[in-house]
């Protein structure tokens, strides 16, 4: 899937980096960092304007934080729960919530940066949580600059070299998700020890 979608970037461009950035910000497997990586890198070719690409990821992200935070706003608990059904998310969901209630907004704003896998696990927990709004929009709005400001000009100044700036991205990738499995666990633990204790 990763293959196509780098395949299609110099047909479909900024468009497709908007939709890939929108989507993987609701929780969905896109490889949206290596897209616009790639994307930075055509830019350096001259097949993609440097500036659109920013505005296109820029929006891309925006977008769906707000979708997902207005999604879990609305649909709340019981959306969460569906999320927390499958095994995968279930852990990396317990990490995010664990780090929204240690650090509020700055989780926000780390999920959008050096923890990025959490992000769309924050957006919705957010939303659910009744995090301000406004708030909530600025910190992420701050962590989507940096985030696609730094994905680009990696792409953009390393154009040559994305292939091992990729696979370098991806072992980090793995293991933040194994962190905040990992916290996930000790949340849901501890949780459990707490209402055990207290029913006792």
């Amino acid at each position: 899937m990763t293959d196509t979608l780098l395949a299609l970037v110099p047909v479909y461009g900024n468009w497709l980096v908007m939709a890939s950035v929108a989507l993987s910000c609701l929780a969905l497997p896109i490889p949206s960092s290596m897209l616009v990586m790639a994307a930075g890198g055509f830019a350096a070719a001259g097949d993609v304007v440097y500036w659109q690409l920013l505005l296109a990821a820029l929006s891309g992200f925006v977008a769906g934080d707000q979708i997902a935070y207005h999604l879990a706003r609305a649909g709340g608990a019981p959306l969460i729960a569906r999320l927390g059904r499958r095994p995968g998310p279930a852990a990396v969901l317990g990490g995010a919530q664990d780090l929204l209630e240690r650090r509020g907004l700055l989780a926000v704003f780390l999920s959008r940066t050096v923890l990025s896998p959490l992000g769309p696990y924050v957006g919705y927990l957010s939303g659910a949580l009744g995090l301000d709004r406004s708030r909530f929009s600025a910190a992420a709005a701050a962590g989507a600059v940096t985030w696609c400001l730094a994905y680009s000009w990696l792409g953009y100044a390393f154009a040559e070299r994305i292939a091992e700036i990729a696979t370098l991205i991806a072992n980090s990738v793995g293991l933040i998700l194994a962190m905040a499995a990992a916290c996930g666990l000790t949340w849901w633990l501890r949780r459990g020890w707490r209402a055990q204790h207290q029913a006792a």
